[in-house]
């Protein structure tokens, strides 16, 4: 009877040593338009434009009520309330041309502290920002601020890295 309940304690601490570890990783995405993302998303984009680049670039034609073999191309509208991009698809899913553009998103440190730099008495009054992307070889992204500095306003454009246009 001894070894029995020995034997069960044993076999009971044994099977804990096997337990699986439970540590959260950081989800993985596969999207079909890698391309796309890869060209406009930069470490430093703001989080809503990041989350709607992932749909934009998950999106397949096929969900599309109107979908049929015959189309060559989709034209689809995402919207968020940030802002809304118009996406071009052919009848395989695979992501054309964008155009995009986002009001009054968080601007990237380097875009700040260019601003900051060359206008360091201005407050930032609007921003836009637009992206232009074409069959990943035209990438264009621009910003275009509105400053304020007591009753003055100026508006100037900015590329991604903070070089003024």
């Amino acid at each position: 009877m001894k070894t029995l309940i020995f034997g069960l304690l044993i076999l009971g601490l044994t099977t804990q040593i096997y337990a699986q570890n439970t540590e959260t990783m950081e989800p993985v995405y596969i999207v079909h338009n890698y391309k796309y993302l890869s060209d406009v998303n930069a470490a430093e984009t703001a989080i809503p434009v990041e989350e709607l680049h992932l749909k934009v670039s998950d999106f397949s034609v096929e969900e599309l009520d109107v979908y049929a073999d015959e189309h060559e191309f989709y034209d689809v509208y995402f919207f968020i309330p940030e802002g809304k991009i118009l996406a071009s698809y052919d009848k395989d899913s695979n992501l054309l041309s964008t155009v995009e553009r986002y009001k009054d998103i968080d601007l990237p440190p380097s875009v700040l502290e260019a601003l900051e730099t060359r206008f360091p008495n201005w407050s930032i009054s609007k921003n836009v920002y637009l992206v232009d992307y074409k069959d990943s070889r035209f990438t264009k992204q621009l910003y275009k601020l509105t400053l304020e500095n007591n009753d003055k306003r100026i508006k100037v454009k900015v590329n991604e890295n903070g070089v003024f246009l």
